[in-house]
């Protein structure tokens, strides 16, 4: 099976391009399950009902999250009732959500999703490498197929949970970063991992945010407010191929589409002489 994962969206203009490319994205390499992280959608901070809302209804099936998942209100009450928004399995006990949802493909078949959190320069919440053997256990009863969206800082820690789950999860997915590393492969146990999938939104930016406010931050120090940029919205993610028999992943492919590249997918997948 064909799995995608869509790295961090990045308000309107990368749930923009979800929306346009999402349907030539799906055909053109025949995916079967769709994984997208959300938690910078509105406006850059946080996700609301109304955009979850949206990418379900687009053919997203499972949700990801990090350290603003709770940035809007509103999610704090969204997430305890839709399994398929996921915040971090390492957030304490109590914490409203899940960070562990079995998704179906088209075709019925399951596939795990876990979601965690990294500890090096971020929230001191509880241990994501102890915790993430935990939920696989427990989603050992339902699939073999595991999709591991780890959120974290740190390179050698989003690295180093790669090898730790080599052979127990299909993929091990980094974001956060918002800046897609070129790093993927199948480690020698059938995990594949890449440490960072990138951003989903606005590229003539600074992660995301218009250039002017990032920038005066590093030459003044002083606080400035961030606005979601709107140039050159690219879609950044990974695809998995896996082999649902066994969990092991078979392949991982590095995407990168511009809005052109959609276009140009959904009109070659078009059926000849039917006008886009």
């Amino acid at each position: 099976m064909n799995i995608l994962f869509v790295g961090d969206v990045v308000g309107r203009p990368g749930r923009e391009i979800v929306r346009r490319g999402l349907p030539a994205l799906v055909e053109h390499h025949a995916i079967d399950l769709v994984i997208v992280n959300v938690e910078n959608a509105a406006a850059g901070f946080g996700v609301t009902r109304e955009i979850c809302e949206d990418f379900l209804k687009w053919g997203v099936d499972v949700m990801t999250s990090g350290n603003h998942i709770w940035d809007k209100k509103e999610a704090v009450e969204y997430i305890a009732g839709e399994p398929r928004l996921l915040r971090p399995a390492n957030y304490p006990p109590g914490v409203p959500g899940r960070g562990a949802y079995v998704a179906r493909t088209r075709a019925g078949r399951p596939v795990g999703v876990i979601n965690a959190m990294g500890r090096v320069f971020m929230l001191n919440i509880d241990d994501p490498f102890a915790v993430m053997l935990h939920e696989i256990e427990a989603m050992r009863h339902w699939t073999r197929t595991i999709i591991v969206d780890f959120h974290a800082e740190a390179t050698s820690e989003k690295v180093a949970m790669g090898w730790h789950l080599d052979g127990k999860v299909t993929a091990v997915l980094g974001t956060h970063t918002h800046v897609q590393t070129a790093d993927e492969r199948v480690l020698p146990n059938g995990t594949a991992v890449l440490t960072d999938v990138g951003m989903t939104g606005p590229h003539d930016s600074i992660i995301g945010m218009d250039r002017e406010g990032a920038l005066g931050r590093f030459l003044n120090g002083m606080p400035s407010k961030f606005e979601p940029a709107t140039g050159n919205p690219r879609l950044n993610g990974a695809v998995i191929a896996a082999d649902e028999e066994t969990g092991r992943a078979t392949a991982i492919t590095r995407i990168s589409y511009s809005s052109a590249d959609l276009e140009h997918l959904a009109h070659q997948q078009k059926p000849v002489g039917v006008s886009r």
